[in-house]
């Protein structure tokens, strides 16, 4: 028996949205059981006469969790107008109408009783750089990579910018990440993503003091732009990343805080201060300012006041307009005011349309992604999930594949694209210590980051085996071996997946998922081609030949038509000459 309860539908939404001016996407959500078909029946709103003449599009069911189903029609040229119900048919062939959040046994002759798409405007349509769907992503933590060409130092080090104290613990320089461009190439990656590079007092440069300088440990300004000039002559992105939540208790507006008080004409540039205002020297002591945490370095910023979203749309153009960067990488997105991205957005891309926005998000981004604030955001639920799966081995397939799908259903399609997916950060553990250092397990975590709908990141040393589950080793110095078996892994993931367009902008569907074990299998597919994914998280072989379509592109433990237990294979089936 069909769920009523469970159906749903929100216009203006992710359920109901323009991809261009000539074709929108509908989504119905529903139960599970009891529903043999979904029809959406849309209109022209402004038809003269009544009713209105609706057209019926069957819709296709393009995916499942544990308790819903999603259900998608595209519409090409749609009307600018647009007015629109659904008709569900249950298991008894009854046909039910859905409009305005309820179930009705006729549709009603007044239009405006129904849903409606009340005009397709075009600068309502989110609009996503294309390049970040082709793109894969190699993140570096400055100070830990490279000190020049396959070397680091690993020498602490401080150096004094205006008197103030900046400090390295390894010794990674810009330099050193020019001259290692053509490793990173080699690897397969044509983007890469810096985590801050301002001038700054710790390591890991959050604390800012200068948002026009680079940090001294680095570099300067010069080298900067000689790296961003390397980075284009390769036909590759870079990104950069944009601290704006907070800055550091030596940025001059927070000084002069300390110094005026009251009085400071910077006091308001601040959240909740607590007068008298102090630094405190103790690590437990709690600031009299609200902070990142309780990090008494890093004052919070107020981005709500108008002169602090000057200062920092001043900053954003700057880098944006002078040394042509591609990307912004937002830190701590969700703790800003959401104005404030909102002019960010615009100053950037008034600069250059192109360059893409991506915000640190660690759950559901869904405010934030509406087309007037970001262009993508760090996926954290797909590495959690796939820790779940992969590396802790506590769900099944079937849930596993559950959670994707709901990851895929929470966005507007051109949003699901340009997620940067990942399985490390330098904020987290290394998956593969995660997966306790079994490269089987983790190389299975890594086929499915190449081929889910998103963008695939790695962290430096990722392909060189890095572990580490405390954040002096998870942040270690890099090492260069052109030799490590995960290097070349490495290589060819990203081949096969910047060889098939299938896999950037492809459709997804779930072919198998295990209810009771680890066997996975999905298919990605455009007009042209059809990629299948067979992963056999399983301690058992497994028989795919009902599942093998096409040419194999990468496997390991394929033989006769069975998997062996954590192995894996790609196939690549052509469906028309392009």
């Amino acid at each position: 028996m069909m769920n009523k309860s469970l159906v749903s539908h929100y216009p203006m939404s992710e359920d109901a949205f323009a991809i261009s001016e000539q074709e929108a996407v509908f989504r119905l959500k529903t139960g599970k059981e009891g529903i043999s078909a979904v029809y959406f029946c849309y209109g022209d709103t402004a038809f003269k006469g009544n009713p209105v003449i609706f057209t019926k599009l069957l819709m296709n069911k393009i995916a499942s969790d544990l308790y819903k189903d999603y259900y998608e029609v595209h519409v090409t040229e749609p009307y600018l107008r647009m007015v629109y119900y659904f008709e569900i048919i249950d298991e008894n062939q009854q046909s039910y109408y859905y409009y305005a959040d309820h179930f009705y046994d006729s549709i009603s002759i007044d239009r405006n009783d129904l849903y409606k798409l009340p005009y397709l405007r075009k600068e309502d349509i989110a609009k996503v750089p294309s390049w970040l769907s082709k793109s894969t992503v190699y993140n570096i933590f400055p100070d830990s990579f490279a000190t020049r060409k396959n070397y680091i130092s690993k020498s602490a080090s401080e150096v004094f910018y205006r008197g103030l104290s900046c400090k390295s613990k390894l010794g990674g320089t810009l330099k050193g990440i020019t001259e290692n461009l053509d490793y990173i190439q080699n690897l397969g990656f044509n983007t890469v993503y810096l985590n801050p590079i301002f001038t700054a007092g710790e390591y890991h440069k959050y604390d800012l003091i200068d948002y026009y300088t680079i940090d001294p440990n680095f570099g300067t300004n010069e080298d900067f732009l000689t790296l961003v000039n390397e980075v284009h002559k390769r036909n590759m992105k870079i990104v950069i990343d944009g601290v704006f939540n907070h800055s550091g208790w030596n940025f001059f507006a927070f000084k002069d805080v300390l110094k005026n008080q009251k009085d400071s004409i910077y006091r308001d540039w601040f959240y909740r201060l607590d007068f008298p205002i102090y630094s405190p020297d103790n690590y437990d002591d709690i600031p009299p300012y609200a902070c990142f945490g309780y990090e008494r370095h890093m004052p919070k910023l107020n981005t709500s006041n108008e002169t602090v979203i000057a200062y920092f749309i001043g900053v954003v153009r700057y880098w944006t307009e002078k040394y042509h960067i591609d990307g912004w990488r937002l830190d701590v997105a969700d703790e800003v005011d959401m104005n404030f991205w909102r002019a960010i957005r615009k100053a950037i891309k008034s600069v250059n349309p192109n360059c893409a926005i991506i915000g640190e998000v660690w759950q559901n981004a869904h405010a934030f992604l509406d087309g007037s604030m970001f262009d993508s955001v760090m996926n954290y639920d797909f590495r959690k999930h796939s820790i779940e799966f992969f590396a802790n081995q506590h769900v099944t397939a079937h849930v596993f594949d559950s959670r994707i799908s709901t990851l895929r259903m929470r966005y507007q399609s051109q949003f699901n694209f340009a997620q940067f997916n990942l399985l490390d950060s330098h904020d987290v553990p290394r998956f593969l210590s995660l997966c306790k250092n079994n490269l089987s397990i983790y190389k299975l975590a890594v086929v499915c980051l190449f081929t889910q709908q998103g963008v695939p990141m790695i962290l430096y040393g990722d392909e060189q085996g890095l572990t580490g589950i405390k954040e002096d080793d998870y942040r270690q110095a890099m090492v260069f071996n052109n030799n490590h078996e995960l290097f070349e892994f490495y290589q060819q993931i990203s081949a096969i997946r910047a060889s098939h367009k299938a896999l950037m902008t492809g459709s997804y569907q779930t072919v198998h998922a295990s209810e009771d074990h680890g066997l996975y299998v999905y298919k990605r597919a455009d007009e042209i081609e059809e990629i299948t994914v067979i992963l056999n998280h399983a301690n058992e072989t497994s028989n795919i030949t009902s599942f093998t379509q096409g040419n194999v592109i990468i496997q390991e433990g394929l033989s006769h038509g069975e998997i062996a237990p954590y192995g894996f294979a790609i196939f690549h089936k052509k469906l028309r000459k392009e």
